[in-house]
């Protein structure tokens, strides 16, 4: 969510001519107090982030040389199995370029998917990744043409309705698993339960989408279930009414397409979790199909943990320990997790870095505006 809280703050100053990942220069004037508390306030904050992500990364170390030492047998998997899962990647990849150029007033494709991929690529590197990743994402764009106000709104809708997706994904798995849904072992199962669950999810966010009673039915019901169960806490107050409005000002955002980048946003997900099923089908397990998909979900939020960069650890051991939940046994499962992480975490990493070299090859070549020309075309 680092990502979108930045691009959030993007927002306060969409109509100002100051980059917002650069500070402004202080022209060689003598820097305030206040100034030289606001300098020192960034580098303590990257202080105690280093800090954080290196004990985080002392604290998961052992599982993550455990998981890697199954490293050989990734060799020993049939090559159309990693293929496979590489494809499943990369149309997974390519569903983020169409939601998100719909949410920038269909920019160009070559801004939108260099900036997706290079920012991608950042956040999974850097610690506390998903702010530098939208920083980065962001100024490309800038750079690209893309006028400030499109990019801060554009970026903060696709990334929030990726975002309510995902977290809709367990919501609609658990009451069917409570419910006695037919947990026998079996891949196909697996697969066609997903299937039924995405397409579940696309019918409800469409409905979320067009009807306001609806989201303020989840609003009342969300708001009402937080001030039971947490007593103690403030208690919520107008949840529904500030849902709709949210709800309106992504659908201004996403303008007539609403149902094309919902069902972007729910492709993006059943791409990457048929990845899994393949990694699991290469190592030859037969897990269970609904504890698979709350495997997956629970993988998917722990890669938005902060403390590491792209949630590194966290989802090896969290997805090592649900697959062997699911049935599948301890080997295979680190094995299949190391082979899904190959392909979803670690191959995209040089895409992003060759993805930056284009755009910077771009703006080179790129002849120069002409003076009072501030007029920016944007289309494909």
């Amino acid at each position: 969510m680092q990502y979108v809280i930045f691009i959030r703050r993007c927002a306060t100053r969409a109509g100002a001519e100051i980059d917002p990942v650069i500070p402004p220069r202080n022209n060689g004037l003598p820097l305030s107090s206040g100034d030289g508390r606001r300098r020192r306030n960034p580098l303590l904050k990257r202080i105690v982030l280093l800090s954080v992500t290196g004990i985080s990364l002392y604290l998961v170390a052992p599982s993550l040389i455990e998981l890697f030492s199954s490293a050989p047998r990734v060799a020993k998997l049939e090559p159309i199995w990693l293929l496979l899962m590489l494809a499943l990647e990369g149309a997974s990849l390519s569903t983020a370029w169409v939601l998100q150029r719909i949410c920038l007033a269909h920019a160009k494709w070559g801004a939108v998917i260099t900036s997706q991929l290079a920012g991608n690529a950042l956040a999974k590197v850097a610690p506390g990744g998903g702010a530098a990743g939208g920083a980065l994402q962001y100024r490309m764009l800038i750079e690209s043409g893309v006028p400030s106000e499109v990019a801060v709104s554009g970026l903060t809708a696709a990334n929030l309705l990726t975002f309510a997706t995902l977290l809709a994904l367990p919501v609609l798995t658990i009451p069917g698993f409570l419910a006695g849904l037919p947990v026998d072992k079996g891949l196909v199962r697996a697969a066609l339960l997903g299937a039924g669950v995405f397409v579940a999810l696309a019918s409800v966010g469409g409905i979320l989408l067009a009807s306001d009673r609806a989201l303020e039915t989840v609003g009342r019901f969300v708001q009402n279930a937080h001030n039971r169960l947490l007593r103690r806490r403030p208690r919520l107050v107008g949840l529904p009414i500030l849902l709709v409005r949210e709800r309106d000002r992504l659908l201004r955002v996403i303008g007539g397409d609403a149902r094309q980048a919902l069902i972007a946003a729910v492709l993006r997900w059943l791409l990457d979790y048929c990845a899994l099923l393949l990694a699991l089908a290469a190592v030859g397990a037969e897990p269970r199909p609904s504890l698979v998909l709350l495997a997956f979900s629970g993988a998917q939020l722990l890669s938005f943990v902060p403390v590491t960069p792209g949630g590194l650890g966290f989802v090896e051991a969290g997805l090592t320990g649900l697959l062997a939940l699911a049935g599948v046994s301890p080997a295979d499962a680190a094995l299949a997790t190391l082979a899904y992480r190959l392909v979803s975490y670690w191959l995209p990493l040089p895409a992003g870095g060759v993805a930056a070299l284009l755009h910077r090859r771009a703006l080179r070549n790129r002849p120069a505006a002409p003076l009072g020309s501030d007029d920016v075309r944007l289309g494909p």
